[in-house]
């Protein structure tokens, strides 16, 4: 029974070190060196060449390397059947949040903006403080946790989602109140999933119901934005601002106009990163579960999409 590794691009090395340094005789397999492709009872999975896993004939579990699934999901090869998993890691919740504060507060206090007359030699003491009332699409254990301390901060939040909720500590809008969620905030946080209701939904007639000066923080997936419909948004003042960890090419590709708006703060995907670590327990339990035939830890509903 071996485990493989299918993540192109990436070193493997860090994966490899951590799995056998919490089970050493773990019989491990790297893509697109896949001598044994019978052998395989379980892949890991990042950006996964699309179709390739119809050549693992005994397959049987499927693990994400992160906490997105949207990059297996969208991979029509791959059987409804299958179980697929994911990593659920404090730590990654930990640094996302951390990502996302750091963006409210770099608003809130216009850091962008003292940066600027710093390098025009601009001494302007008036308004140093944005009034912000916090907006999270996507209530999850990423978003729910971004809610708590954006709250405890003192900062007004507010969540929304695409299911109803009967009980949430803080004020909740379904999709049907899309609008009166806009309406109450000036930041907008998009930690939601990638699903087909959600693909695309960050567009120009999004943008348009949203409060005039309103700042964005993407940090969920990149085809959340149509990247076209930014700059618009800014140019006609929807939009103040924005801070984007995703895209829909990664790398940005140098001819991005992204790279030149002064508006737009951009980092490489780098908000919330795996821990391989951390990680490997999770993994190297549900490969023991698999072979016992026990319930799997994570298990992904494919019809949320998470």
């Amino acid at each position: 029974m071996s485990l493989a590794i299918i993540s192109p691009g990436r070193d493997p090395k860090v994966w490899i070190d951590a799995l056998k340094f919490h089970q050493p005789e773990i019989d491990i397999q790297v893509f697109p060196d896949i001598q044994r492709p019978e052998a395989v009872e379980m892949a890991l999975l990042w950006q996964h060449p699309p179709g390739y896993l119809s050549s693992l004939p005994n397959l049987k579990l499927i693990s994400s390397l992160g906490a997105g699934v949207d990059h297996i999901l969208s991979d029509p090869a791959v059987p409804e059947s299958m179980p697929i998993v994911r990593i659920v890691d404090e730590k990654l919740t930990w640094s996302m949040t951390n990502y996302v504060i750091m963006g409210v507060l770099n608003f809130h206090r216009q850091l962008v903006r003292y940066q600027a007359d710093q390098k025009r030699k601009v001494w302007d003491m008036s308004n140093p403080e944005i009034p912000v009332k916090v907006g999270v699409m996507g209530v999850g254990a990423l978003g729910g946790d971004v809610l708590d301390k954006l709250n405890y901060l003192g900062f007004s939040v507010s969540g929304f989602g695409f299911s109803e909720k009967e009980e949430f500590p803080y004020p909740y809008f379904s999709k049907e109140k899309l609008e009166d969620f806009l309406n109450e905030i000036n930041v907008l946080v998009c930690l939601l999933p990638l699903t087909p209701d959600t693909e695309s939904i960050l567009n120009l007639d999004f943008f348009k119901k949203c409060k005039p000066g309103t700042y964005l923080i993407n940090v969920a997936r990149g085809k959340h934005l149509v990247e076209d419909d930014l700059i618009p948004a800014l140019e006609k003042e929807f939009l103040s601002g924005a801070l984007l960890d995703v895209y829909r090419t990664e790398p940005l590709p140098v001819n991005h106009p992204f790279w030149e708006d002064s508006r737009i703060q951009i980092t490489p995907h780098i908000a919330s990163v795996t821990n391989p670590q951390a990680a490997s327990p999770q993994i190297i339990e549900n490969f023991k579960r698999l072979k016992m035939n026990q319930p799997l830890h994570n298990l992904v509903n494919r019809d949320r999409g998470y």
